[in-house]
């Protein structure tokens, strides 16, 4: 299976559009005292406590693809801005719940509407959130998303064009 690309792989319009992504939340969260990640937390959060789960971190953690120790350190964080409340887990004892605070649900639901108006703006050039361009490029992402990516190494042979270092544009930037 080969592939060449003439212009920038998929690989690196994914990293990004997920930089972009990132940086654009990071700064239309910031008035709010948020972070694009602290803002990942607290809106998946909310949207966890709708339904009426009260998530454990390693819960919020798998539901955000964020590592348990970050999520670990960003509720602390949270909490200390009064945002969120750890408790201890009544089914166990190793295990930390979160909740939002009412200060945590107000902000949480500023901080949506801030980041739904700049999702509407993105994707505008596809037609908007309720656009079929925006409907198909949702379920290919889904898909990209469900595809493990745990591969076991492979010996690649230094001469391979898979090799770690092939001719060509690499598939993300490096610093030199």
């Amino acid at each position: 299976m080969s592939a060449t690309f003439e212009g920038p792989t998929p690989g690196f319009l994914v990293w990004r559009l997920s930089m972009k992504w990132r940086v654009a939340v990071d700064r239309a969260v910031v008035p709010l005292g948020l972070t694009h990640a602290q803002y990942s937390l607290v809106a998946s959060l909310l949207g966890m406590e709708r339904s009426g789960v009260r998530p454990s971190q390693r819960q919020l953690a798998d539901h955000t693809g964020l590592e348990p120790l970050y999520v670990s350190k960003l509720a602390r964080a949270l909490e200390a801005a009064g945002l969120v409340e750890r408790a201890p887990d009544p089914a166990d004892t190793r295990a930390v719940q979160l909740s939002l605070t009412a200060h945590g649900r107000a902000v949480t639901r500023r901080a949506i509407t801030v980041v739904q108006r700049l999702l509407d703006q993105l994707l505008e050039p596809m037609g908007g959130l309720d656009g079929p361009r925006t409907e198909v490029l949702t379920r290919e992402l889904a898909i990209l998303l469900d595809t493990p990516l745990d591969i076991p190494p492979v010996d690649i042979p230094p001469d391979s064009p898979h090799s770690p270092d092939p001719p060509g544009p690499p598939d993300f930037p490096t610093e030199e």
